[in-house]
């Protein structure tokens, strides 16, 4: 039954990371889920107090990271608070409509479209202000990696 338990937590964990790329896939709660998976099918002994306090502290950074990343990336580029929607608003959409590079050409052209249809801004802080966002969110993805990956190696380390 282990053998089992493994599988299940492993394949949530890949679409943990696929959540990376597509957006729409809510990560932590993979990740999680792969915890919980893993403790049904074979036991939750090992996965005391201390491995869950750990575990809700990453959840917190994980959703900090994300959040403050792109905002930051937007800011330093000059970009304001639509750009930040307009980012966020691509980064959901354009998987869909362009479905490898949308991740990338999405949440640059939110940013600029919403620069220049909201804030009135000229095409060169509009242009600034989604590099902004792309520089954000390429940091919130490798910062989510890597958070993710440490706390799939804390239950690794618990569970071993």
């Amino acid at each position: 039954m282990e053998w089992i338990a493994w599988i299940a937590a492993a394949v949530c964990f890949a679409v943990a990371f696929l959540g990376l790329i597509y957006p729409v896939i809510p990560s932590v709660v993979f990740v999680i889920g792969g915890f919980l998976i893993y403790g049904l099918l074979d036991s939750f002994a090992s996965m005391g107090w201390l491995f869950w306090s750990i575990q809700v502290l990453f959840t917190i950074l994980l959703f900090g990271a994300d959040t403050v990343a792109n905002l930051f990336g937007i800011k330093r580029f000059g970009g304001s608070a639509a750009g930040g929607w307009g980012s966020t608003f691509g980064l959901l959409a354009g998987p869909f409509v362009i479905p490898v590079a949308g991740i990338l050409i999405g949440p640059f052209l939110g940013a600029v479209l919403a620069e220049l249809l909201f804030t009135r801004a000229g095409f060169r802080q509009a242009f600034r202000s989604g590099i902004g966002s792309l520089v954000g969110f390429l940091t919130s993805v490798a910062v989510k990696a890597a958070v993710m990956a440490v706390m799939i190696g804390v239950f690794i380390l618990f569970i071993t």
